[in-house]
């Protein structure tokens, strides 16, 4: 990263755009302690992510592309064994329903399609009650119908004041949730701000914009 400043708003939904290998993993993982930056401060709810671990892990959730679930559990032992190490948990059972996976309770992990598997990570991010969420390509792998399903878990989630951290290569996606946007390319931070602000008011498509930006093709 090169001198990348920015600041998430309260209880919003914050995108972080650029093209592969612009530095947002790197950047993301930096916010959630899994990396340790080599100069400059990152703070993230008051606290040094990389030192403070301990104090901040319960505060955060994480999703993972990967999904990081044992994939010979059951989909709700695995999401009540995530709700077991948390002090104050969502119900698991609820949670399954709102990201529409009532149905796949029973069924072992490898055997839900990847779209399942993300809505799983989801839950498993969501229902420890964090104060703040990352979420990696959240809806990668989804048909239209889950897309949408997981569009409104998130809109839920800001709604009781999550303040949400989302990387994504669908512009779709960021012009229906995102609060705030930034677009960062080679480490470097290259326009931030609201949807309208980007766009000019609505006057441009924020493809148009992205890729005046990027100069990167956009996957749909």
């Amino acid at each position: 990263m090169d001198r990348l400043t920015f600041t998430v708003p309260t209880a919003s939904i914050f995108a972080v755009l650029g093209p592969n290998g612009a530095g947002k993993t790197t950047t993301i993982d930096m916010c959630e302690g899994f990396a340790r930056p080599d100069a400059g401060t990152v703070k993230v709810l008051g606290a040094d992510p990389w030192r403070q671990q301990t104090t901040l892990r319960p505060r955060i959730g994480v999703m993972l592309q990967a999904g990081g679930a044992h994939g010979a559990a059951r989909t709700r032992e695995m999401l009540r064994l995530v709700a077991r190490c948390a002090a104050h948990p969502h119900d698991p059972d609820r949670l399954l329903d709102m990201v529409g996976l009532s149905a796949s309770a029973g069924t072992p992990i490898r055997r839900l399609s990847g779209g399942q598997v993300q809505r799983l990570s989801l839950a498993m991010a969501l229902v420890g009650r964090p104060e703040l969420l990352f979420l990696d390509e959240p809806t990668a792998g989804m048909d239209p119908q889950a897309r949408h399903l997981v569009w409104e878990v998130l809109r839920a989630a800001r709604a009781d004041g999550v303040t949400i951290v989302l990387t994504t290569h669908l512009l779709d996606e960021v012009e229906l949730l995102a609060d705030r946007i930034l677009v960062i390319d080679h480490g470097r931070k290259v326009a931030e701000g609201t949807p309208a602000e980007l766009t000019d008011a609505g006057r441009r498509r924020l493809e148009d914009v992205y890729l005046e930006l990027t100069g990167w093709e956009v996957r749909g």
